[in-house]
C-alpha cells in the first residue's frame, strides 16, 4: 500500500494503483475519452491531465502509477486550461454536426464538451479530413469524426483479435484505417460491432436502415405488403435503456404493445424460432453423435452470423464443423415466407418480414444467398434492424410508452418458451439444446434451472466455459466461448489436442448477444451481465422451460414440417454454408 493526496486529502491506496482509478475510489471524477480499462491506456486523448505537485509536467492519470507521497491535483487552473485547450484541439478536427450525428446523444466527445463548458472554436480553424466508404456495409466509418482515440483499434486488437483497424498515414494526416488497406468488405472484419459500441463518437456507426421502413419510400407507406416483424430474446433486456426505463417495465409485452401501436400487422417473438432452432440443431447433434465417425468434431453452433464469418476467414477448414441449421432470425423468416404465407392466403413476395436484433452482424447475414433465400427472388428476411434503431422509430412515431398496457405477441409464430428466451446470454444455446437433447434421450425432462446450470458459470480457469455431462449412458463435453478473442484460444487448444468437446457453442460478442453490438451504447459501461440477469428472469417465469414442449413449435412439425430435420426442413431451416463470402 501507498499513501497519496489527492486534492489535499490523504488516501492510501494499492501500489501501481493508477491515478485515474485512485481518484475513481475518492469518487473525484477525471474526464477520459480514449481509455478502456484493461484495453486501451495509451492518453492519447491528453483530457485526463493532472498535476502533481513538484513537477513542471502535467501527466495523463490513466497510465501513470500511484508512488508513496504522490501529491495529486485534479481541479488546479493549470489543469482545467490544459484539458480544455486540448479538447478544443480534438473538436477543430471533428465535423461538429451534432444534431444530425446518429450518436448526438450518445457521444461522448459532445458530452466531455457541455461539461467543460467549450462554447465555440474561434481559436482554431476547423480542419477534418473526409474519405469515401462504402455506404451499404454494415458497419460505417466516418473520417470527419475520428478523433483518433483508438479505442476501435484496441477493442478489435485485443478482444476480437481480428486486427482490422490500425493506425494509418503519417504526421497530420494520421488516422484510423483498415490495417491491410483495403476495403472493409474484403477485410477480417466479421461486422460484430464492437468497435462502433466503444468509439465514443459518430466516426463509427452502424448502417441505418431506418429509411426502408419509415422513409418516404418504406415499407409501412406501402398498403399492398403485409409488414410482419420479429423481437430477438436480447432486444427485451435492453430496449428501455433507451428511455430510461427499468427492465421490470420495459417488458416484451410492453414492446409488442408499442410495435402494435406503430402500425405492423403481425408482430412476433423470436423465441419462436429460438425453440425451432433447438429442434433442429439440437436433433442434428444427436444424429452426429449416433455416426460420430462420419464427422469432425466438435459440432459447432451456427447463430451467430459473426462468428461463422470469423470461422470462414480464420479457419476455414473447421467449416464442416458448423451445424447446417441456420439462425433464428433465419429460421422465423423461412417459416414467415411459408408455412405463415398459406396460413394467411398471402404470396411470400407480399409479406415483409422485418428483424430487430441485438447484432449489425445480422445486416450482413441478409447478404447471403443461401441463407436468406425463401424462394429465387425473395429473401426470408428484408430488414433487420438492430436494438438503437427500433428504439429511434417510436422516438420518431412519438409512441407514448409509458401510456401503454402490456399486449401478448401474436399467435402462431409468437409463442416462445424459457429455453429460447436464454439465446440471448452466453451459453444459452448450448443450455437450451441439452435441455431437449436430454427428454429426447431419457423420455422425461431435467431440472431445469439445476442440470445444465454450470454452462452459464463464470469464474473458470480458461477463457471458455467447459462441463461434461452423463446422459442415458453417452457422455457429451460441451463448451461455451464468448467474444472473437477468447474463442481463438479455444479453437488453438482443441487444434494443439489440449482439449476435446462434443458441441461448442460460440457467440461473437462479449457476453453474448446481450452485449451486442447493435445494443444501447454506455461509454465504458459493459451492461452484458445485468441484460444476462433479465434474460434468465424471463426463463425462470415462463410455465414453458423446454422448446419441444413449445405448442406453437408442436403444432408447426404437425402441420408442415413434419419432423425435426426432416425433408422439408432441410430445405428451408439448414444450409451446407457454401457459397458464404469469407
Amino acid at each position: 500500500m501507498v499513501n497519496i493526496k489527492i486534492n489535499g486529502k490523504p488516501y492510501t491506496v494499492e501500489k501501481d494503483t493508477s491515478i485515474l482509478d485512485a481518484a475513481a475510489k475518492a469518487n473525484i471524477k477525471i474526464p477520459t475519452l480514449c481509455y478502456m480499462k484493461d484495453i486501451n491506456k495509451i492518453g492519447a486523448c491528453r483530457l485526463c491531465l493532472v498535476e502533481i505537485e513538484g513537477r513542471d509536467q502535467l501527466f495523463a492519470a490513466c497510465d501513470n502509477v500511484c508512488t508513496e507521497g504522490l501529491s495529486i491535483i485534479t481541479n488546479s487552473a493549470r489543469v482545467m486550461d490544459a484539458r480544455r485547450v486540448n479538447l478544443e484541439l480534438l473538436l477543430s478536427q471533428h465535423r461538429t454536426d451534432c444534431p444530425s450525428c446518429a450518436r448526438n446523444e450518445t457521444c461522448r466527445l459532445r458530452e466531455i464538451a457541455a461539461e467543460l463548458d467549450i462554447r465555440n472554436l474561434e481559436e482554431y480553424q476547423q480542419d477534418y479530413l473526409v474519405k469515401p466508404w462504402n455506404q451499404n456495409v454494415p458497419i460505417i466509418r466516418d473520417e470527419s469524426k475520428c478523433i483518433r482515440c483508438y479505442r476501435c483499434v484496441a477493442e478489435c486488437e485485443k478482444v476480437q483479435t481480428c486486427n482490422v483497424w490500425d493506425m494509418v498515414g503519417s504526421g497530420s494526416h494520421t488516422s484510423v484505417g483498415v490495417a491491410t488497406g483495403d476495403s472493409i468488405e474484403n477485410s477480417s472484419c466479421v461486422f460484430c460491432g464492437q468497435c462502433v459500441t466503444h468509439c465514443p463518437t459518430g466516426a463509427l456507426t452502424v448502417r441505418r436502415d431506418i429509411d426502408k421502413v419509415i422513409g418516404y419510400k418504406g415499407v409501412m407507406n406501402d398498403p399492398t405488403k403485409v409488414k410482419v416483424i420479429q423481437v430477438a430474446p436480447a432486444v427485451r433486456s435492453a430496449w428501455g435503456e433507451e428511455f430510461g426505463l427499468d427492465g421490470s417495465f420495459a417488458t416484451e409485452k410492453r414492446l409488442a404493445a408499442a410495435l402494435r401501436q406503430f402500425g405492423f400487422d403481425y408482430v412476433f417473438d423470436t423465441n419462436f424460432s429460438a425453440d425451432l432452432t433447438i429442434m433442429e440443431e439440437g436433433t442434428e447433434f444427436l444424429h452426429r453423435m449416433q455416426n460420430r465417425g462420419d464427422y469432425q468434431w466438435p459440432m459447432f453452433t451456427s447463430c451467430c452470423p459473426g462468428w461463422v464469418r470469423f470461422l470462414k476467414k480464420q479457419y476455414p477448414d473447421m467449416q464442416g464443423q458448423l451445424s447446417t441449421a441456420k439462425s433464428p432470425q433465419q429460421m422465423f423468416g423461412a417459416i414467415t415466407k411459408s408455412y405463415f404465407a398459406q396460413k394467411i392466403g398471402v404470396a411470400p413476395e407480399d409479406i415483409v418480414c422485418i428483424s430487430v436484433m441485438p447484432c449489425s452482424a445480422k445486416k450482413a447475414e441478409l447478404e447471403i444467398p443461401n441463407i436468406n433465400d425463401a424462394k429465387e427472388g425473395v429473401k426470408d428476411v428484408d430488414i433487420s434492424l438492430t436494438t438503437r434503431e427500433l428504439c429511434d422509430i417510436l422516438k420518431i412515431a412519438q409512441i407514448d410508452i409509458q401510456g401503454l398496457e402490456e399486449e401478448e405477441y401474436d399467435s402462431p409464430l409468437g409463442t416462445g418458451t424459457g429455453a429460447a428466451v436464454i439465446f440471448g446470454a452466453t451459453g444459452g444455446v448450448m443450455e437450451a439444446a441439452l435441455r431437449t437433447c436430454y427428454f429426447v434421450m431419457t423420455g422425461k425432462n431435467p431440472d431445469a434451472d439445476e442440470t445444465f446450470k454450470a454452462v452459464r458459470a463464470t469464474g473458470s480457469d480458461r477463457p471458455w466455459v467447459e462441463a461434461e455431462y452423463h446422459v442415458a449412458g453417452t457422455t457429451v463435453r460441451a463448451a461455451v466461448v464468448n467474444s472473437l478473442g477468447h474463442t481463438r484460444e479455444l479453437i488453438e487448444a482443441l487444434k494443439r489436442g489440449e482439449v476435446e468437446y462434443d458441441f461448442v457453442e460460440v457467440m461473437a460478442c462479449p457476453g453474448g448477444c446481450v452485449g451486442g453490438g447493435g445494443q444501447p451504447i454506455h461509454f465504458n459501461e459493459e451492461r452484458a451481465a445485468d441484460r444476462a440477469q433479465i434474460i434468465y428472469q424471463y426463463d425462470s417465469a415462463n410455465m414453458l422451460r423446454f422448446s419441444h414442449e413449445n405448442p406453437d413449435v408442436q403444432v408447426l412439425y404437425e402441420e408442415f414440417l413434419k419432423e425435426p430435420c426432416g425433408e422439408l426442413s432441410h430445405h428451408l431451416l439448414h444450409t451446407e454454408h457454401t457459397g458464404w463470402e469469407a
